[in-house]
């Protein structure tokens, strides 16, 4: 018994180092031992809280951001063509040819009317506007040269054109082709103007205070007979006038009422006539010729009731400024001709002053405010 005892505790003595050895001690992981991994563990990328969805959008953002510089770019202004135009000061030494329509177009070898000549002066000089096809500029010497059969000493001139047309800085919406000249309705004087006087001379309205009629006083046959005889010239296809004007012209008219026709009724146009001569090459496009009635009737009747209409309509308050129509337009280099652009770039031409009789004085500082009028 006691031997029994004996043999099981020698047994159980060797049963302890078996099981131990069934037990094996955990492996560390293939190719990988334990510092490594643990220097893996430190380097691995902790989760993100729940924006982490927001990293995917920060790719997005850098798009966006992208897009949206693309979108500014793609929403500056354009130059427009009146920024380009209204800063050349000569004209281009090309064939002369006026391009596109009269209020969207150009002019290549323009001609510039001489600040003074034996029967004309040049207003508002600072403009740089006396610039014209050849055709219109020869026009306009006979016109001053004839007038003296009408009792005129000599037309003062406006604005023609700048020296490649274009659209201007400021004022009218056509004259860009060099076939528009504006003639003032108030008599040259018998002598030469000075610089400053021809920006400062304000010219004289032919209105009564009605703005409906013309002023007899002021409005005389010698008007009447330099505007037919304008109007008469076959090269001249409109004559634009205030449509008080016109009236007066068709009560003055009597039988020889053929020129009428030319004579169209526009708004403003109360102290000047503005002559317009027909396309004379190709590249331009011409305008409808005028119906044979002389325009004396309805017509003429329903403008003076539309501009009587405007006259009643509530003025702008003090203050206020009026935006004009020149700041409206914003036509562009792409609306315009292509051989716009050739004319805009195209080599200066050397100015020709063989017809200036008498110069002017030197420039004598203006007032901005003095400019502004025509």
């Amino acid at each position: 018994m006691q031997r029994t005892r004996i043999l099981c505790l020698i047994g159980s003595l060797l049963a302890i180092p078996y099981a131990a050895s069934a037990d094996p001690q955990p492996q560390p992981a293939v190719n990988a031992p334990a510092p490594v991994e643990a220097k893996r563990a430190a380097a691995a990328p902790v989760p993100a809280p729940e924006q982490k969805a927001a990293a995917p959008a920060n790719v997005n953002d850098g798009a966006g951001t992208k897009a949206a510089k693309n979108d500014k770019k793609e929403k500056k202004p354009k130059v427009l063509a009146r920024e380009l135009f209204g800063k050349v000061p000569t004209a281009a030494a090309l064939a002369p040819r006026a391009l596109g329509w009269y209020s969207k177009g150009c002019l290549s070898g323009a001609v510039h009317l001489a600040d003074t000549g034996p029967d004309w002066q040049a207003m508002r000089l600072s403009r740089n506007r006396a610039w014209g096809h050849p055709k219109l500029i020869k026009l306009l010497k006979r016109l001053a040269s004839e007038a003296k059969q009408d009792g005129w000493s000599g037309l003062l001139v406006g604005d023609i054109s700048q020296p490649r047309g274009g659209p201007m800085l400021s004022g009218h919406a056509s004259h860009q082709v060099g076939l528009d000249a504006d003639i003032w309705l108030t008599p040259m004087p018998n002598r030469v103007l000075t610089r400053r006087e021809r920006e400062e001379i304000q010219a004289t309205t032919m209105l009564d205070k009605t703005s409906l009629a013309v002023d007899p006083a002021v409005f005389t046959p010698a008007h009447v007979a330099v505007i037919k005889r304008a109007a008469s010239y076959p090269a001249v296809e409109r004559v634009f006038v205030h449509p008080a004007i016109k009236k007066a012209l068709c009560q003055a008219a009597g039988k020889d009422r053929a020129w009428l026709g030319k004579v169209r009724p526009i708004w403003g146009h109360y102290y000047h006539f503005h002559i317009r001569i027909g396309c004379p090459n190709g590249g331009c496009q011409s305008q409808p010729a005028v119906s044979g009635d002389d325009g004396c009737g309805k017509e003429v009747d329903n403008w003076l009731k539309t501009i009587e209409a405007s006259l009643k309509k509530p003025q702008p308050k003090p203050g206020v400024r009026i935006i004009p129509d020149s700041e409206r337009r914003k036509v562009t280099m792409d609306q315009l001709p292509a051989e716009c652009k050739v004319v805009l770039n195209g080599p200066a031409a050397k100015p020709d002053t063989g017809d200036e009789v008498a110069s002017t004085p030197a420039p004598a500082a203006v007032p901005a405010s003095a400019t502004a009028s025509k």
